[in-house]
């Protein structure tokens, strides 16, 4: 975000220095929008060629800053959120993420955000300090996969404090996906194994509901936790939402294809 012009009081006083930093700054500022553009503009070409999307709203997005908090299924999950909104947009990411050649690169200089392990709290003061700017905030609140077998994961409280900390809304996230079409994938990241689940070809059902505002005491423990469960609660019924739309569109072909074999030719 760009400041006040400086004026000072007398002519013919050079500072240099000074200039070459804002300038700096502001080539920064208009690098990290054009290659947040970039990948917005890429995730929603991935999505709309390798995956079957299927996003419904129940109410408009709210303009100004956001929390979008969404469900984990598939390591795809992070490039299909960067897609669903038209404003810029900063994903709490992995650490290992960062350390794939290139990706990494292009991860930082778009203004995404580093997770390290063991380093939560740097993540979550990042998360505030771009709410606080006025950039839209995408997180995973599980802070890893979620289980196989359908639900979340017991998931941190970085989603609560941010909303307490800042005011920004959040916008719950329900994901759905068909397992059949998860492509595992084991490497190796830095020296790390890792497992990956990519997801490819298959529908991809996503359900945003109505914006959550919460207010509060971000030091009070109890409050905090209650707050992560209104919202774990919410994105649960949300990709069950996500679930029975996907049912009732797969029951809708089977019934236009009643011969056997004919599903999916």
């Amino acid at each position: 975000m760009l400041g006040k012009a400086l004026t000072w009081p007398g002519r013919g006083v050079a500072v240099p220095h000074m200039g070459r930093g804002i300038e700096t700054e502001r080539r920064g500022n208009l690098q990290e929008r054009f290659l947040n553009w970039a990948g917005r503009s890429v995730a929603r070409s991935y999505a709309s060629s390798m995956l079957k999307m299927d996003v419904q709203h129940h109410v408009s997005l709210p303009g100004g800053p956001k929390i979008i908090a969404a469900n984990h299924p598939t390591t795809t999950d992070p490039f299909a959120m960067m897609g669903l909104v038209s404003e810029p947009i900063s994903m709490l990411i992995t650490e290992s993420c960062f350390k794939i050649p290139v990706l990494g690169r292009f991860l930082q200089g778009a203004g995404h955000v580093k997770v390290a392990h063991g380093h939560g709290r740097a993540a979550l003061e990042e998360g505030k300090r771009l709410l606080h700017a006025g950039r839209t905030v995408g997180i995973f609140p599980e802070g890893s996969l979620s289980p196989l077998g359908g639900g979340v994961c017991l998931a941190h409280t970085g989603v609560a404090r941010l909303a307490l900390s800042t005011g920004a809304p959040v916008i719950p996230v329900g994901i759905h996906i068909q397992r059949e079409f998860i492509r595992f994938v084991k490497t190796e990241i830095a020296g790390q194994a890792e497992g990956i689940r990519w997801y490819l070809d298959g529908p991809y059902v996503v359900t945003m509901g109505e914006p959550m505002w919460f207010e509060g005491d971000v030091e009070d423990r109890d409050h905090v936790r209650s707050v992560l469960e209104q919202i774990m609660q919410r994105i649960l019924q949300l990709s069950n939402e996500s679930a029975r739309r996907m049912s009732a569109a797969q029951t809708r072909v089977s019934g236009m294809c009643p011969q056997a074999g004919c599903v999916g030719a």
